[in-house]
């Protein structure tokens, strides 16, 4: 039992677990704040521009209905593709921000090209032998 719970901490407590952790916790942060600008700042002139539209409400009614008195029996069956839009925005959004997050992160983290290290000296015996290769090239 011990080494199932030593494993496990060194599982928990590896960077990884961790990192991965915080991507989560951050990520679903993020997801609220974009959501927020969806909603709160892009959508309301495009809606504006759209004669009002507010893309939530956008459906079909498959099936209205059902009414007994002032109830309802039934409750009506819609297809919200409003949602869908709606839903495809926040993604586009998301997708966008992140694609700008990693681009600049790589930006910061890529290291500077090296240089390409100069040739090593030759040594001695290379520059010796060098002289007896140019030597027996001029006698033949």
């Amino acid at each position: 039992m011990m080494s199932l719970t030593s494993e496990l901490k060194t599982f928990l407590l590896r960077g990884n677990v961790v990192d991965m952790a915080v991507g989560i916790v951050v990520g679903a942060a993020f997801g609220k704040v974009v959501t927020s600008f969806v909603n709160d700042i892009l959508m309301p002139p495009i809606s504006l521009l759209l004669g009002n539209t507010n893309f939530s409400d956008l459906k079909i009614v498959l099936r209205k209905a059902a009414t007994e008195g002032t109830e309802i029996a039934t409750p009506a069956i819609t297809w919200n593709y409003g949602n869908f839009i709606q839903t495809v925005i926040d993604f586009l959004i998301i997708g966008t921000a992140i694609f700008f997050v990693i681009k600049a992160m790589n930006s910061l983290s890529r290291k500077k090209e090296e240089k390409p290290a100069p040739a090593p000296q030759p040594t001695n015996e290379e520059k010796l032998l060098a002289e007896i290769r140019d030597l027996l090239k001029k006698s033949n």
